[in-house]
């Protein structure tokens, strides 16, 4: 069986695990309607992006 010859430190450890880190998600308020989306992202509540109507409303009695 592999067995590791000597302890490793915390501190090792702990590097090696330095870029193992969650990172935040970015989110902006939509200018339109105010609900948080993704930058550069249609809006998936008012569908705008960039001041335009991107998405419309697909009802099936419509």
């Amino acid at each position: 069986m592999a067995v590791p010859k000597k302890k490793i430190s915390k501190s090792r450890r702990n590097m090696r695990r330095s870029h193992l880190a969650l990172t935040v998600v970015n989110s902006v308020d939509c200018p339109v309607c105010g609900e948080s989306k993704l930058p550069h992202h249609v809006c998936n509540y008012c569908g705008m992006y960039n001041d335009k109507q991107i998405l419309t409303d697909k009802s099936p009695d419509a």
